[in-house]
């Protein structure tokens, strides 16, 4: 994150001349005593490079909550603080912030193991937070292995962070953690009942909260203001497992969606599924500021104190950065929501709207495979009696999803126009039963490919437009709409940050042997092919699905070519590193290895699918349920041949081994149905219940089990 930053506090004397010279210390000095009721929040360090970190705590006076707190940190390279490189006072916790400090460290030595603690003095005592240790990247040209963990997803609501306990069990000598995404989600409890009143989430100032309509009768409090989303910050953080972790690692973050709002993209939100306008940009910001001040973030500025005011945010925001461990490992920790464009297919698309037409398709080359009856289309403005019936089953469904009636007339006579599927409009057309204005004949007429064609069959729904899309469709969809776009419709990354990534893939910009994209969702594709499965009903069901279009399958030939440009331009050292998805996949995409690890705590894949599928009418016993849900890794596995391997219901994490010669990841992980347990105190009980698969990358994108 290269930015300009204003420092309110710089810190002095930062390093001693040698290491092996005892910095401050004085016999009559007063001893550190337990402290951490003044540290609710723990510690942590985080953004490790070969001379910095940043190291954070929130530190918070009991008896006078509202004011700003002094604070001394020392950092040491023993436990026992006897051999100090830093101690500063006067460093100050503001309200202002939530009462967090960062403050960034310069001048250490590379790849070397530091000790660090907080410390308020208070009537004659000093209380210090827990201790944290950390530790700094080795030098660029060191030839040293690099390990680190891969982590995603934590909800909190009503469930147990097994996984982080696992990780502290394993003990693993890690030079980081990575966490890339869904460190909070931005839900209360109120749809996600918890018998254990330690696992709930509520917000200080519900008044200040975004009520969402979940249907049903069902609601939650969505965090809108600052306060809200420091409130879940607090909340999280106040796991005992999360701040050991925390205390023990230097974390590198990254942010996918829930951080802001589900399925986002730039600053708009996605709950109403287009029923209103959700572009949010306060709320956003709000959202951004929060993350800033409980991460421990480095903005590429000099040492201090880092004041998370100054940090640009949205539209200005830049969280992409790059980290180089030794000689082995140039990590790449990219931004896939800030600057992405809105999802192909609208959630409030009208399902009769021709998105490829004829001439199109000509263009494509492809006339001839979307010659049958089924993609034939018509100007509905030539045929007025059939264009008022369709506006008529318009009003009436937008006023079932919510819609004014007035509202609803007004979308009606936007959209039920022009070029429209008989796909569509026949079925209710017939439905409708008007005499003067029966089916359409589509004899003759053109043929394209409409919104319906890739599954969207509701006027507002996340079903054929974010999730479970008609693959091949969508396919062609979203190259006429990239040609049509110049590329703007799957630029993803934003221009700049893309720049910035084929940058550093060049030859001879970054020498190291491996190169890691780390993206908050992952590249691996997930696809049901259920077209030669002659047991589901309807026949019409009976094709190959993206499982999510928000993730990269969204955005297909945007993904190929930077799929491309990671194996091609680093001689076949590259791999991907991501999450979001809730399931464990290891997978060879377009000749680049691609490892998603499992979910910390949030429902697993499995778990959506099957909610999913019964809601669109195929219960559990049904072909449906059974290839998509009971059956669902085999499913992945035959929809594409390159994922070696899926656990769909999983949750854990992935520990990953850089080496000169190959890279080795360990997945480690538990059924889902352990994360309502806790397992706390009983350790022994979790450690039989984690699995755990290992494989081996070798240059080329060779993906094989070890």
């Amino acid at each position: 994150m290269s930015q300009p930053l204003h420092r309110r506090t710089v810190l002095k004397c930062l390093v001693v001349a040698a290491a092996s010279t005892a910095f401050g210390c004085h016999d009559d000095e007063l001893p550190v005593e337990d402290g951490r009721m003044y540290f609710p929040q723990s510690v942590a360090s985080g953004d490790p490079h070969a001379l910095s970190v940043v190291l954070w705590t929130r530190g918070v006076d009991p008896e006078r909550p509202d004011a700003d707190i002094a604070l001394t940190l020392v950092v040491a390279r023993d436990a026992a603080f006897k051999h100090r490189v830093l101690e500063e006072s006067g460093l100050l916790a503001r309200a202002a912030n939530d009462h967090t400090l960062q403050v960034k460290v310069t001048r250490l030595e590379p790849g070397t193991r530091y000790y660090y603690r907080f410390i308020v003095e208070k009537e004659g005592q000093r209380l210090g937070s827990p201790v944290g240790r950390t530790r700094t990247a080795p030098a660029y040209g060191a030839n040293m292995p690099v390990r680190f963990a891969v982590a995603n997803c934590q909800d909190f609501r009503g469930r147990y962070y097994n996984s982080w306990q696992r990780l502290l069990q394993l003990d693993e000598d890690l030079d980081f953690v990575l966490f890339i995404g869904d460190y909070i989600y931005e839900s209360d409890s109120s749809d996600v009942p918890s018998p254990d009143p330690a696992r709930v989430v509520r917000f200080s100032d519900p008044g200040s909260a975004l009520p969402r309509d979940l249907g049903g009768g069902r609601g939650e409090l969505v965090a809108q203001s600052l306060s809200n989303y420091r409130d879940l910050y607090r909340t999280y953080r106040s796991d005992p497992f999360l701040q050991q972790v925390h205390e023990r690692y230097p974390f590198i973050v990254t942010w996918d969606d829930h951080e802001f709002s589900n399925d986002c993209w730039d600053a708009h939100a996605t709950y109403t599924d287009g029923r209103t306008e959700e572009f949010e940009p306060e709320r956003r910001r709000n959202a951004e500021l929060a993350f800033f001040e409980y991460m421990p973030l480095d903005p590429d500025v000099g040492a201090g104190v880092i004041d998370p005011e100054t940090l640009p945010r949205y539209p200005d925001t830049r969280l992409w950065r790059d980290f180089i461990f030794g000689k082995h490992l140039r990590l790449l920790v990219t931004d896939y929501r800030t600057y992405r464009p809105d999802h192909l297919i609208p959630e409030d698309a009208y399902p009769a709207t021709v998105a490829v037409n004829a001439e199109a398709l000509g263009s494509l080359g492809l006339t001839g495979a979307f010659a049958a009856d089924t993609f034939a289309y018509v100007n509905i403005d030539e045929f007025p009696a059939q264009q008022a019936v369709l506006r008529g089953a318009y009003v009436q469904l937008a006023v079932a999803a919510g819609l004014t009636a007035e509202a609803a007339s007004a979308r009606a006579a936007a959209l039920v126009k022009g070029p429209l599927a008989l796909a569509y409009a026949n079925p209710v057309l017939v439905a409708a039963a008007q005499p003067g204005a029966g089916p359409i004949d589509p004899a003759g007429k053109p043929r394209g490919i409409a919104f319906v064609h890739m599954g969207k069959q509701e006027l507002f729904s996340s079903i054929g437009a974010r999730n479970v899309v008609i693959k091949d469709t969508f396919d062609v969809y979203a190259a006429w709409r990239n040609i049509a776009s110049n590329g703007e419709a799957q630029d993803a990354l934003g221009k700049d940050q893309e720049a910035w990534l084929l940058g550093l893939l060049q030859e001879g910009a970054s020498p190291q042997t491996w190169k890691v994209m780390a993206s908050s969702v992952s590249m691996t594709s997930m696809i049901w092919d259920l077209r030669a499965k002659t047991d589901v009903e309807p026949p019409t069901v009976r094709n190959r699905y993206y499982f999510s279009v928000d993730q990269w399958d969204g955005f297909p030939d945007k993904r190929r070519s930077l799929l491309s440009a990671l194996g091609g331009r680093t001689d076949g050292h590259a791999l991907v590193v991501a999450g979001d998805i809730h399931a464990a996949f290891a997978s060879v995409e377009e000749g680049v290895p691609v490892l998603t690890a499992p979910a910390i705590s949030s429902s697993a894949v499995q778990e959506e699918a099957g909610a999913a599928v019964e809601a669109a009418g195929f219960p559990p016993g049904s072909a449906v349920y059974r290839y998509v849900v009971t059956e669902q890794a085999a499913t992945f596995r035959e929809g594409n041949p390159g994922i070696a391997f899926v656990d769909p219901n999983a949750h854990g994490f992935t520990v990953v081994a850089v080496g000169p010669e190959e890279v080795r990841a360990a997945y480690h992980y538990l059924p889902s149905s352990e994360v309502g347990v806790d397992y706390s105190a009983r350790p022994e009980a979790l450690a039989a219940r984690f699995s755990r698969r290992d494989f081996r990358i070798r240059p080329g994108g060779t993906l094989d089990a070890a």
